[in-house]
């Protein structure tokens, strides 16, 4: 009878092993904020009247993101890694014997891009114009998309979200990355796509909390920017 209670006390020991807890650093957070505006203004610099346009910008960006980000510890994770809510709805999900890359980063990370994509596309179904098909620079483009994609998942709910998340907790991380998610488009964009990209980033914010993995939002944003190229 004394072997079942040990047995769950190496079992729950060996869930909370899996997780990773995140130790807060003073001055982190304001130091990532900095480095933020410092790559947006990079970014703005190089592309001149360009914008989002720009393949050196973004790549220049995506490089700038990427170095703060692993500066500040930020790595993929390639073992499973428990949620830091066992009991959430994800956890609930009955798909425990795939792989946990899949479990929990690609299937979350595709289901919110497919989410985030309805709208265009349901859009794109009932439109009278032809659309935008890819044509010879689409490679070019997506290899671009997608680098910036990932850098800013990789510093935006990777670095940013654990250093607000280490001083203020999962709501207010899930606030400030996706308020500076929004900002770094504004210069590009305009304020116009400030509220949509707000939203988007708190979509984002929300799934990097559930899975406990920063990959599954990159995997959601990379996969939503490619598809609107199909989508417009």
């Amino acid at each position: 009878m004394t072997g079942q209670p040990h047995a769950a006390t190496a079992a729950t020991a060996a869930t909370a092993a899996t997780r990773e807890p995140v130790r807060y650093r003073p001055g982190l957070l304001p130091l990532l904020l900095a480095g933020l505006g410092a790559a947006v203004g990079l970014r703005a610099l190089i592309a001149g009247t360009a914008t989002a346009a720009s393949a050196p910008a973004g790549l220049a960006f995506a490089l700038a993101l990427g170095t703060l980000a692993a500066a500040s510890g930020t790595r993929p994770t390639f073992r499973d890694v428990g949620c830091r809510h066992s009991r959430s709805a994800y956890a609930a999900i009955s798909i425990r014997s795939l792989p946990g890359t899949t479990r929990r980063v690609l299937l979350p990370g595709l289901a919110l891009a497919a989410v985030l994509c309805l709208p265009a596309a349901l859009n794109r179904l009932t439109a009278d114009t032809g659309g935008h098909r890819p044509g010879g620079s689409y490679l070019t483009w997506a290899a671009v998309v997608a680098a910036v994609a990932v850098a800013e998942e990789a510093f935006l709910r990777g670095a940013l979200y654990d250093a607000s998340l280490a001083r203020y907790g999962p709501a207010t991380a899930t606030v400030i990355s996706a308020l500076a998610f929004a900002g770094l488009h504004v210069p590009f964009y305009g304020w116009h796509t400030a509220v949509l990209n707000t939203a988007v980033g708190v979509c984002l914010g929300v799934l990097r909390e559930i899975t406990g993995r920063w990959e599954a939002p990159a995997v959601a944003h990379t996969a939503a920017d490619l598809a609107a190229w199909w989508l417009r």
